[in-house]
């Protein structure tokens, strides 16, 4: 990623970059994120591409307070073009280059930043839910950022003449580039898996992983030391029929089961699967029950799929004193970003494919956040976005082509909001 040093080498030609920036949103670095994350102190050196083992600081002390980090995977690359929108004079420009894509002038939501730079910016339609989060200083916007592993101008991109992330614009490979936050070498771990391997030590049990993904496996929270655990929107997946907290049948099974699984085994691939299996039961029947005696919470949230998600997280979050978790990752997913041909439905903008998915986020987001006001830590959990990468600034007819950098956005009460970023 983009490193301090090679700001100021940015800045010789600044010129050129915004040139190519207006054509394909190239990005300024996935440093930009973290930095902007560091009000939690979350980080520390958790993201270092060093795939070694890491170790906290103060290993084997129990951290006192609560924090946790929620990352919503964007599946697809979204079109954050039209996320943020240049209004007043800058608006004749956007909606000459986006053609059909352009959401109409009178239909965008307006933005005040903190510190304005003499440019006028606005919000989608869809993101109402957001725009009262950024007003009300608890939420950021992150501009261009992206992969980068050297300082890029079109020039250079075109000639090849310096060092550029691999397969820029193959969702695949740059889903997992800005997992794990390494673009210049092969790494065997994400970014938010290294930060549980260096914060692991300051829950005072493991008997559930402080990484949770509700979307499945992911690379982001892959670790050295700290496996992700992988549930649904109901809870952990068990066995059917199969629980300790019966008195019936079901714990005769339980039990069983363990048993079996608790035997020697013949060869090492048995014995391998015996003892994740058995390790899987316990673990799942533990989360639930403690899911189940955990008090409810009253935020209502919509009802899809990344409401569904940020709400398990917000019940993770409520259990963590029971389960002995004092820092938690989630991962959050959402796909059908990838709006080639599908981005405008009857040619509308303001309320196509891409516009629902839009209102989606920014309603389960703010629920989330509500809810964690409603659990008391809001100051202690941060969301933010992340997307494969984004897409052209010029309209194909029907939607916008893969691109490179992206926005993204930041929620969290200890988010210096009210303000863009990067």
């Amino acid at each position: 990623m983009s490193k301090k040093s090679s700001l100021s080498a940015a800045a010789a030609f600044d010129s050129s970059r915004r040139k190519f920036l207006s054509n394909c949103c190239a990005g300024v670095g996935m440093t930009g994120m973290l930095s902007a994350l560091s009000s939690l102190r979350l980080m520390g050196g958790a993201a270092s591409p060093n795939n070694g083992p890491v170790t906290p600081k103060t290993a084997g002390a129990v951290a006192s307070d609560y924090k946790a980090l929620v990352c919503v995977f964007l599946g697809g690359g979204n079109d954050a073009n039209n996320l943020i929108i240049p209004t007043g004079s800058g608006y004749a420009g956007y909606a000459s280059a986006r053609s059909n894509l352009a959401i109409p002038s009178a239909a965008v939501l307006s933005l005040s930043p903190k510190t304005p730079d003499g440019r006028t910016f606005g919000l989608h339609p869809s993101m109402a839910e957001f725009n009262t989060l950024f007003g009300s200083g608890k939420a950021a916007l992150l501009a261009n950022a992206g992969t980068l592993v050297y300082p890029t101008t079109k020039s250079h991109y075109n000639a090849r003449s310096v060092p550029l992330p691999p397969q820029l614009f193959s969702h695949s490979d740059q889903q997992v580039q800005w997992q794990h936050s390494v673009p210049d070498k092969p790494t065997t771990t994400g970014w938010g898996g290294r930060t549980a391997d260096l914060l692991n030590a300051f829950n005072t049990s493991d008997q559930i992983s402080m990484s949770i993904s509700l979307a499945g496996k992911n690379t982001f929270q892959v670790g050295a030391k700290v496996s992700q655990y992988a549930i649904n929107t109901s809870g952990a997946v068990s066995l059917s029929g199969s629980t300790s907290s019966a008195t019936s049948l079901d714990g005769i099974r339980f039990k069983a089961q363990k048993d079996i699984f608790a035997q020697s085994q013949s060869t090492l691939f048995e014995t391998a699967f015996a003892s994740a299996t058995g390790d899987a039961i316990v673990s799942a029947d533990l989360l639930n029950t403690v899911l189940a005696a955990s008090p409810a919470i009253t935020t209502v949230f919509p009802n899809t799929s990344a409401g569904n998600q940020l709400k398990m997280a917000a019940r993770l979050i409520g259990a963590s004193p029971t389960l002995g978790l004092k820092r938690q990752v989630f991962f959050v997913q959402l796909g059908g970003w990838d709006t080639h041909a599908a981005q405008l439905v009857n040619t509308d903008p303001v309320n196509g494919t891409h516009a629902g998915l839009l209102a989606q986020i920014s309603q389960a987001v703010n629920a989330f956040y509500n809810a964690t006001i409603e659990l008391g830590v809001a100051n202690q959990v941060t969301t933010f976005t992340a997307s494969d990468f984004g897409r052209t600034y010029r309209s194909n007819g029907d939607g916008s082509d893969h691109g490179w950098g992206s926005h993204h956005f930041i929620v969290g009460g200890a988010v210096n909001g009210t303000n863009h970023y990067g």
